[in-house]
């Protein structure tokens, strides 16, 4: 019998180049906040990474030189961070991955492997979480409004999340893909299955995939 050879593990990237997002599209914002929905079955296909980047675009995307965003910020300091739970993605490698929204790049944010399953146990196991082929994490660190407005960032930072959920949702269903905003989650745990820093707090979990059906 052959000797079998061992293979090498493929090193993940660390940083993952996106592709630039298109700011013309062919549905309205009309048409998109009608097609809105909350939708919490997918189908089994993949996302593009094309798709990929529109989404993350979306949520926190520069769209100025100054840096300024496609969402609102309280004193433009930005306090939201948007991760990446990656399963079924063409051209990217399942793991968890920080958005950065000024190079317009993923960061690898822990090791690689998918961890779908781990992040819906966390939201008190909604297992249909995990049947997305990427999840967004939107979460906070609140001290960077809190050195500016005080105690009054308890306030703004959550107001911020939901403008981002909502840019995410409309190019949800631009796109002709399904998502649903998911609040209920034991924190501990979705900091570890993401492994978020220090000073940073979970505040949305986004499932988003291919619909089963579209009406």
């Amino acid at each position: 019998m052959a000797a079998l050879r061992s293979v090498p593990d493929r090193k993940v990237p660390l940083r993952v180049p996106l592709p630039e997002p298109h700011i013309a599209g062919n549905v309205s914002v009309e048409e998109a906040l009608r097609a809105r929905r909350s939708v919490r079955e997918f189908s089994r296909e993949g996302l593009t990474l094309v798709e990929l980047a529109q989404l993350l675009w979306a949520a926190q995307g520069v769209t100025d030189p100054q840096g300024f965003r496609t969402v609102p910020s309280a004193g433009a300091l930005y306090p939201l961070e948007i991760y990446l739970v990656a399963g079924n993605v063409a051209a990217l490698d399942p793991g968890v991955y920080r958005y950065d929204p000024r190079q317009n790049e993923l960061h690898m944010a822990a090791g690689g492997g998918d961890r779908r399953a781990s992040l819906a146990d966390a939201a008190l196991r909604q297992n249909w979480i995990a049947a997305a082929p990427v999840i967004l994490v939107i979460a906070a660190a609140y001290q960077r409004s809190a050195t500016k407005y005080g105690a009054r960032a308890q306030r703004y930072v959550p107001i911020e999340a939901g403008h981002a959920a909502q840019a995410v949702a409309l190019q949800v269903a631009s796109l002709r893909l399904a998502t649903v905003d998911v609040g209920a989650f034991e924190d501990a745990a979705v900091k570890r299955a993401v492994a978020l820093p220090e000073g940073e707090e979970p505040l949305l979990i986004l499932p988003v995939g291919r619909p089963l059906r579209y009406r």
